[in-house]
């Protein structure tokens, strides 16, 4: 589905993305882990389009996506969520999830003139979708709620139900679980479970709650120092010397979890 090809990404001195090479395998659920510094971030906003890579290559399946912005990816059907959650503080978790799918006719102030007919039939049906994301994620009882009242929980819940608003193809999540409590985590990730299994959704996800990643990760691909370490189960990395020589020697499992470079 994803091809990063030699990807570096300098800021100034700085090389954050040191020749990043890796696969996201169509219809995986693949990990990103790494500590500190590692390029995890900067690597997701490269492929994402936050970022132009220094140089390298980026492949959606055979295109090349080097360089696209956010908005042309979006229409690509590559989506990202965010570490800390965007929503629309003012507007309700529903009204969040039907302002997502592009090119609304109302959105157009001639459409918005003499279309009426057109943008209440459009709407319904965007209503109607996002009615069933809201069941889907089980969020029916916030529904109406303002998207700023919600937990950071349920705001990460909302940023998924974002992507299911549209046909995506695949999904990066950045740190879905950091700040969660562990019954809502547990409710984030029967939901990623669901769509890469009953949907077919690809997802890359940068994690550092190891378990979360063990439950659903595989593979799981190693950063350091900007650069691909490793690759393979959640079970072979956390037993990998390299790894754990990259964790300051304190392991995967027991890490405290740091703030994504």
């Amino acid at each position: 589905m994803i091809r990063v090809d030699d990807v570096h990404k300098r800021f100034g001195g700085v090389h954050a993305v040191n020749g990043a090479t890796l696969e996201i395998a169509e219809g995986s659920i693949t990990g990103l882990i790494g500590p500190n510094g590692a390029g995890k971030t900067t690597l997701f906003n490269v492929i994402a389009g936050a970022f132009p890579p220094t140089s390298g290559r980026v492949f959606l399946a055979d295109e090349d996506i080097t360089g696209l912005k956010p908005h042309e990816l979006f229409d690509k059907g590559v989506l990202r969520t965010f570490q800390i959650a965007h929503e629309f503080s003012t507007l309700t978790v529903l009204e969040n999830l039907m302002m997502v799918p592009g090119g609304q006719t109302g959105e157009n102030l001639l459409g918005a003139w003499f279309r009426g007919r057109q943008i209440r039939e459009e709407e319904a049906r965007v209503r109607d979708k996002a009615e069933g994301v809201i069941d889907f994620l089980n969020m029916g009882h916030v529904a109406m709620e303002l998207a700023g009242n919600l937990s950071g929980g349920q705001k990460k819940l909302l940023e998924l139900g974002r992507t299911m608003m549209v046909d995506a193809r695949i999904v990066f999540l950045d740190e879905v679980g950091a700040g969660v409590n562990r019954t809502l985590l547990n409710t984030i990730g029967d939901a990623i479970q669901r769509l890469n299994e009953e949907r077919g959704y690809t997802f890359c996800m940068i994690e550092h709650d190891m378990d979360f990643i063990s439950r659903l990760c595989n593979p799981v691909i190693v950063m350091a120092e900007g650069a691909v370490l490793t690759e393979g189960t959640a079970e072979e990395v956390k037993s990998n010397e390299q790894v754990i020589e990259a964790y300051l020697g304190t392991g995967l499992k027991n890490k405290p979890e740091p703030v994504s470079t």
